[in-house]
């Protein structure tokens, strides 16, 4: 394991930079590929294994200049393309290049408000970086432009620098529009609805806002105060913002419109129910899905054991059934949280987990155990219902299943019996009932997916919804691109509203001069 700190990646970066900015105007694009990518600065894993503190650092001024010298400023834009909200990329990265920090902010902001978010959390390998022309030149995705990166460094650059950018807000409509959830989607749809000057209530069900960004992810990942930072913005801009507001409960989704005179609803309420395999045992003291064990230790701030009396399982023997994003957060959480040992098994190699890159790698350096081509059978339990093992089955690789991935094939007689004492499930979430089954004119496919046309539009007039309500559990920016397509239907729809009352006012207003 080589862990480079970050004043010596600052060093590097220094000379190397120097060198660079003497003949930047004259670089040429094989010159501009030879720069080298630039490494991001992580805490010492024997250190960061043990606290909640962000693990990635970020880049330093001089890497960032150097990560954006790299960029070929293509003609064909693929990676403004590939990104779901189209942040004009190569806009930013060129003032990075220069120095213009400032300018940059000003580039993204006019897209999204969530950067110092983005950046941090979103897979660009497989979006806005996939297809980079230098990632191509040098054949390996990892070498593309560090777009998600330098995405972070001018968000953060703005928030530390205190040169926040607050985006201009049109004068007021008269219009009124219901956000329910403040994840990624609603975060978009209120920010995008207050710029055209429509009144914006964000309706939150937790007591804090940010939905899965902020019960989902670790501090460690994705830091509470950025969050809140970002959210801040909103209320800067005049968003109204209500916690403890559960729809379907508190209020129907349709007394918003009929008795609360909403013009316009937007539906982001998440994909927060945990998916169980239904095996032996899952209902023993010590198992967890990974939803509830990320919110207690996160949002409710069990790892804050002087100033938290949230309770949470005291764990040694960790085993996390999944393989994604989400397995890897629970796991890196379990060894914070004072575990042992902590497993993750996943019934494929590593080459299929859908987990970032990235995360693995973190995991790995943490002391997280991976146990590949195995699943767990059946969950065993002591005499007091509490979980002291599990039997696993081994796999092999089949044949490629419907998701493109080889099917793992059981090895029969292969169980084995796992000492363990928590086991934490991290397959997957489905969509939030509890608005369609209080809503019953809301139409959902069996998953429970909200139903939407091309615009986002539901089954119901006025009504609008996005993120992983209707995708299921998917990327924070996949439900930001979703929010950005209902934000701009909703504002068609409100304009159009607001043109027939106005001709409306004008002829009531001419008929009069008549008489």
């Amino acid at each position: 394991m080589t862990h480079h700190s970050k004043d010596n990646l600052q060093a590097e970066a220094k000379v190397l930079l120097e060198a660079y900015l003497q003949k930047a105007d004259q670089l040429k694009a094989k010159d501009r590929t030879h720069i080298p990518s630039q490494i991001m600065p992580n805490q010492d894993p024997l250190i960061r294994r043990y606290n909640l503190e962000e693990v990635s650092l970020g880049f330093t001024a001089e890497q960032a200049q150097l990560e954006a010298m790299r960029c070929l400023q293509c003609i064909k834009k693929n990676c403004v393309l590939d990104c779901p909200v189209n942040i004009n990329i190569p806009g930013f990265i060129n003032h990075i290049a220069h120095g213009n920090f400032e300018e940059a902010i000003k580039i993204v902001k006019e897209t999204t408000l969530l950067p110092a978010i983005c950046g941090r959390v979103c897979p660009q390998e497989s979006q806005c970086q996939l297809h980079c022309a230098v990632g191509k030149a040098l054949k390996n995705v990892d070498q593309s432009v560090a777009i998600g990166r330098l995405e972070r460094f001018v968000a953060d650059w703005e928030r530390e620098s205190g040169r926040k950018v607050i985006p201009d807000v049109k004068a007021p409509t008269g219009k009124k529009v219901a956000v329910i959830g403040s994840g990624p989607a609603g975060l978009v749809v209120a920010a995008d609805c207050k710029r055209e000057g429509h009144h914006v209530t964000l309706f939150e069900a937790f007591h804090k806002m940010g939905g899965v960004l902020r019960y989902g992810i670790p501090e460690f990942r994705l830091p509470n105060a950025i969050i809140d930072k970002e959210i801040e913005t909103l209320n800067e801009m005049g968003v109204e913002l209500i916690t403890n507001f559960v729809v379907g409960r508190t209020r129907k989704l349709t007394d918003l419109i009929e008795k609360d005179k909403y013009d316009a609803v937007f539906i982001g309420t998440g994909a927060g129910l945990p998916i169980f395999s239904g095996i032996e045992g899952e209902n023993l003291v010590g198992v967890f899905s990974a939803n509830e064990y990320l919110t207690r230790a996160n949002l409710m701030r069990a790892y804050d054991k002087e100033h938290a009396d949230t309770p949470i399982f005291s764990s040694k023997i960790v085993a996390v059934l999944g393989g994604g994003n989400v397995a890897m957060d629970s796991a890196r959480m379990a060894k914070r949280m004072g575990a042992e040992t902590v497993y993750v098994i996943y019934r494929r190699t590593e080459n299929e987990m859908p987990a970032r890159k990235e995360e693995v790698l973190h995991a790995k350096e943490e002391g997280i155990e991976f146990r590949f081509l195995e699943n767990v059978k059946r969950i065993i339990g002591d005499n007091y219902s509490c979980v002291n093992s599990v039997e696993c089955l081994r796999y092999e690789l089949g044949d490629p299943d419907e998701s493109g991935r080889r099917k793992p094939v059981e090895i029969t007689g292969s169980e084995f019996i796992q000492e363990v004492d928590t086991v934490i499930v991290a397959i997957g979430n489905g969509s939030n009932p509890l608005i369609s089954q209080t809503t019953p004119q809301l139409k959902v496919n069996r998953k429970g997916n909200v139903l939407v046309d091309g615009t986002q539009k539901t089954s119901m007039d006025r009504v609008f919804a996005g993120g992983d309500i209707v995708l299921g559990a998917a990327t924070v920016i996949l439900a930001m691109g979703e929010g950005r397509k209902a934000a701009a239907a909703i504002n068609n729809m409100l304009l159009h509203d607001i043109q027939i009352e106005k001709a409306a006012l004008e002829e009531v207003c001419n008929n009069a001069l008549d008489i």
